[in-house]
């Protein structure tokens, strides 16, 4: 698809509305793509683009993998164009090829990671063609937006170019459906000690055979859909992973079956699903050709990004934030379950509302019914503090879920939710706050860092 004179014009008016921003320190992701796709539709199709372009999309875990594969690039010298800093549909992908291009459309950089959300697959794929697609995994998420995962596998289904070389998770039996013809790539993790037979969770997506229907035979769950199925009725499986990881939590290593050999390398998270996060990345950047050497020294200094994971200790006890995204029953699930698990007493401060209620607004709370609140009903768990306007429909799922009344305490503003920690014996306080609540969850963790600090000296 050529260029035209059209095309040029929204450039332009991309380019100034871009320089315009930046004047006025306004965040310059967004605008300058939805103005040229505004003035030129089919601006994405026209535009330059790295001759290289990594994709990543998927429920949970896709800024995660992209900050990873970014920092792992950039530390091994590639110049990478990125969306980081803006949205991850259409029109933030814009913005970005705006900033990484020339006036007349040319692209500056050689090689590109683009986070795309999953519904807008079918307004990315058509004029962007990966080189790497990756789908980190699909599960239920808000459920008025993105309705079922089957209804999310199939726009992403429908938009994928075929030649693009898929990247997916073997263990999820639904995202690892997808591209019948494409070019793939499987990752998984061995069976873990703290795997099951049956699933526990409230919600499990595939519980019967995607092929004859029949109800599905699960080697081992994960969580919810997550792990290794057979039928034993048509001989479906799981796929056969070509990267294997044998994780080792006790030593904070894991060793990584790939078809160049066995490959060490060191945990950067305990939890699960972060795992699979370095798990995609590995998959990711040694198909793309980097070696185990520049992966492994890599990962010796990468961390999880602070607005999704943090940990500090004051005065004894530790106190973590962890992102629980919010809408999201599955990601919810696995937090709650890697929190009750983590060892010592525990207090928790929820921060759960999304954006929609710090508006003032309401989303649809039937999530919290798909959502397993039950990981919280534990012995270890002294204390939990529900704050945000939707404080009182948490505290009556929690009270659902078995949590004595006694551990709950409730209060509408959030920034007050410090004041309700009783620091009696505790080992850990974590808070926990949905993906739009960074900014207010950094102001707890400090005022709680601060109590601590004030109870050291007082005593």
């Amino acid at each position: 698809m050529g260029k035209n004179l059209r095309f040029y014009f929204a450039m332009f008016m991309g380019k100034l509305a871009r320089m315009t921003q930046r004047m006025l320190s306004m965040n310059a992701s967004y605008f300058p793509g939805k103005l040229a796709i505004r003035l030129c539709p089919d601006f994405l199709g026209r535009i330059d683009k790295p001759k290289t372009i990594i994709t990543v999309t998927g429920t949970n875990g896709k800024t995660t993998v992209c900050n990873m594969l970014l920092e792992i690039l950039e530390k091994n010298g590639y110049d990478v164009l990125n969306n980081k800093a803006g949205s991850n549909i259409n029109a933030g992908i814009a913005s970005s090829l705006i900033a990484g291009s020339t006036f007349t459309g040319k692209a500056k950089k050689e090689i590109a990671i683009f986070e795309v959300d999953e519904r807008s697959s079918k307004l990315v794929y058509p004029y962007i063609r990966p080189t790497y697609a990756v789908c980190t995994n699909l599960f239920r998420d808000s459920v008025h937006r993105n309705a079922n995962p089957e209804f999310i596998f199939n726009i992403i289904n429908s938009s994928l170019p075929e030649d693009s070389h898929l990247i997916l998770n073997a263990d999820d039996l639904i995202s690892c459906n997808l591209g019948e013809k494409n070019p793939k790539t499987y990752f998984a993790i061995n069976r873990l000690p703290s795997d099951r037979e049956k699933c526990i969770n409230l919600i499990n997506d595939v519980r019967i055979c995607p092929q004859c229907h029949k109800p599905l035979h699960y080697n081992y769950v994960r969580y919810h859909h997550i792990g290794n199925a057979a039928c034993e009725y048509c001989g479906y499986t799981s796929p056969k992973a070509d990267y294997k990881a044998e994780v080792d939590f006790s030593t904070g290593n894991m060793q990584i079956e790939t078809p160049q050999g066995v490959e060490s390398y060191p945990l950067i998270s305990n939890s699960i699903f972060n795992v699979y996060n370095q798990v995609t990345a590995i998959t990711m950047l040694r198909t793309f050709g980097l070696t185990y050497e520049q992966l492994h020294t890599a990962f010796e200094s990468l961390n999880i990004v602070e607005s999704r994971y943090s940990r500090e200790t004051v005065n004894h006890v530790d106190v973590i934030t962890h992102m629980a995204k919010g809408q999201n029953p599955i990601a919810c699930s696995c937090v709650f379950d890697y929190v009750a698990g983590e060892p010592g007493k525990k207090e928790i401060i929820l921060m759960l509302d999304d954006v929609f209620d710090r508006k003032g607004s309401s989303e649809n709370m039937t999530w919290i019914f798909d959502c397993d609140f039950e990981f919280l009903n534990h012995p270890d768990i002294t204390n939990i503090v529900i704050s945000g306007v939707r404080c009182m429909d948490y505290r009556l799922r929690l009270l659902m879920a078995g949590v004595d009344a006694s551990r709950l305490v409730s209060t509408e503003k959030e920034l007050d939710a410090p004041d309700y920690l009783k620091l009696e014996g505790t080992d850990s306080v974590y808070i926990l706050h949905e993906l739009y609540a960074e900014s207010d969850a950094m102001k707890v963790r400090d005022k709680v860092k601060q109590k601590l600090a004030e109870r050291e000296a007082t005593a």
